[in-house]
């Protein structure tokens, strides 16, 4: 290694030193070890403009590894990007750029939000995928407007996460050639050796997976890394794992190679140690020497040149292709239009499963968005998410609309969340609802990074009847309304329905979730604009009483406000009137204007019976603590769906008798 490399290298390293002993928390281990991979990396390869984070066609770069966060927020800032000295000053602090872990939206140039081990690993594998799709789209003969590559360093505990093994499956199976990966392969987890818990042969299980292996035996080996990669590079059906061996906390005269430079700061005496060791000035901390900035800061010219010849080849080809360039307008640009509103359908059949309908609304607007691509966990022809008119994505051929994902819950969330923050797509995913708990931790990345995923889920509720409790999800919908920045919708009809996928793709900034029913439930009477307006305020007023001020509010959501109705009628018999709100969305509810939620509920009627087939947890919200909740506190049934109703009280007699007992007492 040169002496400047070896300098610029040292600068990287003690930038994350600096930064993780000043905020006296930190990985200080990873940056450390990894430093020479990500330089060769960034100067030598990475195709990016820090002064336009958003070109189209820049390479990916993954910090799937984000506990080592400096070392990105350290190429971030020498590279120029919007990301001051101030801000590595202020790592892990209050208000800064810099967060432990970084955060998509919130620091330019991260793409990806990463920490939980494991999925900035799916993430690439969506970019990848979506990069793949976009060529297929948009490149022709004469023009490449995409051409580039998917770029990570992963860790040992994100090989060792289910997700990424899942992924890689899948990446391997379609032949993603434009994703490589640097494994940083150095032999420490928190808790000690990684052979604590992780002898595998991780080289076999990728060749197996049907990825390229490459090794670097020496994390210091410039000319190693660069061979490594460019090999990577000329690969063009497999995706690649170099794998890399580091030894962490590389410089540390007394900590490298152990756990204790993993997840802690080295402690000031180890940082003077390390500096000494390293040949580094002491003093001042935080120190870039002049002829290393101007090195790294050469990327802001490299990028502009790429970028402007890149716009001259993309003004040449919108020119010839002004059907292709209408497209890119609204899947990279983010110009939706209205068409496909327009093309929305009203239902009026009698009755009608959620998911049903879902497919038909999908099926009826999907020409109109280009950029709506996604699939199921193998459960498409029971979730109904096929795009019928476009083909299957396949290794070598990625110019179609669905994607099958395997059984791979857990990484079809975090690959769909690639494809969001690769572009202004409208990812979707599709399984049981139950099964929802396998890629809760995508979902929650989803709503943290305000991806706008669809997350459809299907068989939302003891009514998908015989398969029974291991398939009947309870406390699931509750669970995932805990979520912040996250809509969840449980539609009650077919028009409903189409007022909840109108609602997921008008909103671009935040993921939504779509829970949709088995069995068949009655199409609602009433104006379907209407019907999707109230869906889009969270709640309405879908039957009022008769006769004058209701003296009790049914409050139903999915398939249970068809059972509110006719409780309604139940208690009309009897001479109490009672409103019945259909509440699809506990989220869209509430960001409506107090007045509003008091129009539809009064404060005044304290009398409020709530209906969900799920735990009746947290619906004290809306009724109040006069009201009652009917719902299912206790794990299903295998049986007909109308039997389990039956037998866990959940009928229109069961809510009219919790009605009356209620006006009553007040």
């Amino acid at each position: 290694m040169l002496d400047i490399d070896l300098k610029r290298i040292n600068t990287l390293r003690m930038l994350a030193v600096d930064a993780v002993q000043k905020a006296n928390s930190g990985h200080p281990g990873l940056p450390m070890g990894a430093a020479p991979m990500a330089y060769v990396l960034w100067t030598r390869y990475l195709k990016h403009n820090p002064a336009d984070p958003h070109w189209p066609n820049r390479d990916r770069f993954v910090l799937s590894a984000g506990h080592g966060s400096m070392l990105l927020y350290a190429l971030l800032y020498l590279t120029g990007y919007d990301l001051s000295l101030d801000e590595l000053k202020q790592f892990r602090q209050w208000g800064s750029k810099t967060p432990g872990h970084p955060e998509y939206g919130l620091t330019p140039g991260v793409e990806t939000t990463t920490g939980p081990l494991g999925q900035g690993f799916a993430n690439g594998v969506g970019m990848a995928l979506a990069a793949r799709h976009f060529e297929a789209t948009f490149n022709t003969t004469e023009h490449a407007v995409i051409d580039h590559w998917v770029y990570a360093i992963v860790s040992d505990g994100d090989l060792m996460e289910g997700i990424s093994s899942e992924a890689a499956s899948l990446a391997g199976h379609l032949k993603l050639g434009n994703l490589i990966y640097l494994y940083d392969n150095n032999s420490i987890s928190i808790e000690g050796d990684t052979e604590l818990a992780f002898t595998e042969d991780v080289g076999a299980r990728f060749e197996a997976y049907g990825w390229q292996v490459l090794r670097v035996d020496d994390g210091n080996d410039l000319d190693a890394i660069d061979a490594a990669i460019r090999f990577a590079q000329a690969e063009p059906e497999r995706p690649s794992l170099i794998m890399v061996t580091t030894t962490i906390g590389y410089g540390s005269p007394n900590k490298a190679g152990t756990a204790e430079v993993h997840g802690s700061p080295l402690g000031a005496e180890e940082v003077i140690a390390t500096k000494e060791a390293l040949g580094w000035p002491l003093e001042p901390t935080f120190y870039v020497p002049d002829d290393v900035m101007s090195f790294f800061r050469q990327a802001q010219d490299r990028g502009r040149e790429a970028q402007a010849a890149w716009q001259r080849t993309f003004d040449a080809w919108a020119q010839a292709n002004p059907d292709k360039a209408a497209v890119w307008k609204q899947v990279v640009e983010g110009e939706l239009g209205d068409e496909w509103e327009q093309h929305l359908p009203v239902f009026t059949d009698a009755k009608a499963a959620t998911r049903n309908a879902s497919g038909k609304v999908m099926n009826a607007i999907a020409a109109y968005l280009p950029g709506m691509i996604g699939g199921a966990a193998d459960l498409e022809p029971s979730t109904k998410t096929s795009l019928k008119d476009y083909e299957s994505i396949k290794p070598g051929n990625y110019g179609g609309r669905n994607i099958h994902f395997g059984v791979r819950e857990h990484a079809m969330g975090g690959i769909a969340n690639g494809m969001a923050a690769y572009a202004r797509l409208i990812p979707y995913t599709a399984t049981f609802l139950v099964f929802s708990d396998y890629m809760r931790p995508s979902i929650r990345l989803a709503a943290l990074s305000e991806f706008p995923t669809v997350f459809v889920f299907t068989h939302d509720s003891i009514g998908l009847g015989e398969d029974g409790p291991t398939h009947q999800p309870i406390e699931q919908t509750m669970s995932l309304r805990l979520i912040p920045h996250l809509d969840v919708i449980r539609p009650a009809d077919a028009n409903e329905t189409a007022g909840a996928w109108r609602c997921a793709i008008r909103n671009r900034q935040r993921p939504t979730v779509l829970l949709f029913t088995r069995q068949n439930v009655p199409v609602l009477q009433g104006d379907a604009h209407a019907i999707w307006v109230g869906v889009e305020r969270g709640a309405y007023v879908l039957s009022e009483a008769e006769g004058g001020d209701p003296a009790v509010i049914l409050i139903g959501t999915g398939s249970e406000v068809h059972l509110a109705l006719e409780a309604q009628t139940l208690l009309a018999e009897k001479g109490v009137r009672a409103r019945v709100v259909s509440m699809p969305s506990w989220e869209l509810f509430a960001r409506q204007p107090q007045d509003y939620r008091d129009s539809v509920l009064p404060p005044e009627i304290t009398a409020r019976v709530a209906v969900e087939a799920g735990v009746t947890f947290g619906w004290e919200k809306w009724v109040g603590p006069q009201g009652a909740v009917i719902g299912v506190d206790r794990f299903g049934a295998s049986a007909p769906y109308e039997t389990i109703y039956e037998q866990f009280g959940l009928t229109p007699a069961a809510i009219a008798e919790r009605a009356l007992a209620l006006v009553e007492r007040v």
